[in-house]
């Protein structure tokens, strides 16, 4: 069969056959089926997915049920039951970086960033492309470009520091792309981020590094951590704020029912980035 020239990053590719999947779990569609959506030959599409997923697409069927979220949930371990395990720490091959979370201090934060200097880059990464920003401190601002596009995601960073300088560093930050995304690169020093928000964000922010990789638990939960079992909403808020996408993961956290809920970038990036951790994981 001869492949047709398309012009689809591989994420979209693999994301395309995810949100067929979903649509056809029921009727369970073999590779050929699924190699046939996205116009590849049988072959070609299981390389590809083998590549992007390190598993096949009959072991992804496999992970994705109707009831995934409703799993993720009842895995969910209490956000304070795990302090120990600071974001993106453990034996796994996805998960070699520690990850450090500095938030700025008052004064930095009234600063509005004046006397820095950030750093940006554009790069590929398995759910499509990615803005990375870097402080001399760490990573400032992590985003996956969605339809509005680069302006828009530089505008977010000048507008989240207004007074740094900003300049282009593809090489710094295609150093940071390369140690979350590169799982036979393993990291071995601490992945420091740093963060600019309010006491209630950051606290958070912080929360949410607590959830272990491959598990879920919901905005209720996440206030009952941070101390406000009230605050589901506001909660919410502050995770739909959250500026380093992936890192601090924002995509663990479901809705008490096992729906998926919003995401910033995508539910469908979101459910992609869930069952590939679980995938590694497994």
């Amino acid at each position: 069969m001869k492949e047709e020239p398309h012009p689809l990053s591989d994420y979209e590719r693999i994301a395309k056959a995810i949100a067929y999947l979903r649509a056809n779990v029921g009727s369970q569609p073999g590779l050929e089926e699924l190699a046939r959506q996205l116009h590849l030959s049988p072959f070609h599409f299981q390389r590809l997915f083998k590549r992007w997923a390190g598993t096949t697409p009959k072991r992804f069927l496999e992970v994705l049920t109707v009831e995934r979220g409703k799993s993720l949930l009842r895995q969910a371990v209490p956000v304070m039951e795990t302090a120990s395990e600071l974001g993106l720490s453990g034996p796994s091959r996805l998960h070699d970086h520690f990850v450090q979370l500095e938030a700025v201090s008052p004064g930095e934060f009234k600063r509005l960033g004046s006397g820095l200097t950030l750093g940006w880059g554009l790069h590929d990464s398995p759910f499509g492309k990615v803005f990375v920003a870097l402080t001399d401190r760490g990573i400032c601002r992590l985003e996956f470009i969605v339809p509005e596009g680069l302006p828009a995601a530089r505008m977010r960073l000048s507008e989240s520091w207004p007074a740094a300088e900003i300049r282009q560093a593809e090489t710094a930050s295609a150093e940071v792309v390369s140690r979350l995304f590169d799982r036979s690169s393993p990291g071995d020093t601490a992945l420091p981020l740093q963060v600019a928000g309010t006491n209630f964000q950051v606290a958070v922010w912080r929360a949410l590094l607590r959830i272990p990789p491959g598990h879920g638990t919901s905005y209720g939960r996440i206030a009952e951590a941070v101390g406000r079992p009230k605050a589901s909403r506001a909660v919410g808020t502050a995770v739909g704020m959250n500026p380093i996408a992936f890192l601090i993961p924002c995509h663990r956290v479901i809705q008490q029912s096992g729906a998926l809920g919003g995401y910033r970038w995508g539910v469908e990036r979101k459910q992609v980035i869930q069952l590939w951790e679980r995938l590694q994981l497994s």
